[in-house]
């Protein structure tokens, strides 16, 4: 029976860690430290090169994407404006109609329309 324990302990030892002993700072609930080996360099330079045309893609990509929407809002935000000053000289005309006759309120309207054209 003792031979078979014994037959059996060394076995189960190499199992468990190697014992070190006791650690220099006597902080042995920490665990031991293992070497510092950096994997950051350790692409190759094509990889990376690789890696920065992809990125230089979807950046490019993106930009043209945010130009595109911004574009789009500009487009808006101007039909708005320009709906709001028709409406606005629409109602001034409407108000000079009630006050004068209809052929000088036209009148007026194709000399303001001139002008317009030669300050643009």
């Amino acid at each position: 029976m003792s031979a078979e324990s014994t037959a059996t302990a060394p076995a189960a030892a190499p199992a468990a860690a190697p014992a070190v002993g006791m650690r220099k700072n006597g902080k042995q609930w920490h665990e031991p430290r293992k070497a510092f080996r950096p994997v950051s360099g350790l692409k190759s330079y094509e990889k990376r090169t690789e890696e920065r045309k992809l990125m230089q893609t979807v950046k490019a990509k993106e930009a043209e994407m945010k130009a595109e929407k911004e574009e789009l809002r500009k487009k808006r935000i101007e039909a708005i404006r320009e709906k709001r000053t028709a409406k606005a000289e629409k109602e001034r005309y409407e108000k000079m109609a009630e006050t004068m006759h209809r052929k000088r309120v036209e009148r007026l309207k194709r000399r303001e329309k001139r002008n317009k054209m030669l300050k643009s």
